[in-house]
């Protein structure tokens, strides 16, 4: 039985603590580009999808208060209207009536 020699070993260690390292340096790589690409939004001032979905649902909802208060104001308008025309009409009945 022929033995392996040590240094096929030896390259299989070096070999995993280096794909190790390069895992590791590859991480710090993202988290450092992630950091730029963080740092430049904000200097450019840009909003995130998040953010300007939840903009977008809070103009839809203020719209959709708008357009029932806009229907509520008709409607009291028209009511006005009506009370207006009954008062016009009882000032006009008793002088009718003298």
């Amino acid at each position: 039985m022929t033995d392996r020699p040590r240094i096929f070993d030896d390259l299989a260690g070096v070999a995993g603590g280096a794909i190790s390292a390069l895992s590791g340096l590859r991480e710090e790589a993202e988290a450092m580009v992630r950091a730029r690409i963080d740092e430049t939004i904000r200097k450019l001032n840009l909003v995130r999808r998040d953010e300007l979905d939840a903009m977008a649902e809070m103009a839809a909802n203020a719209r959709a208060g708008q357009e029932a208060a806009e229907g509520k104001m008709a409607d009291l308008a028209a009511r006005v209207a009506a009370l207006e025309d009954r008062i016009g009409a009882l000032e006009a009945a008793p002088k009718s009536r003298k």
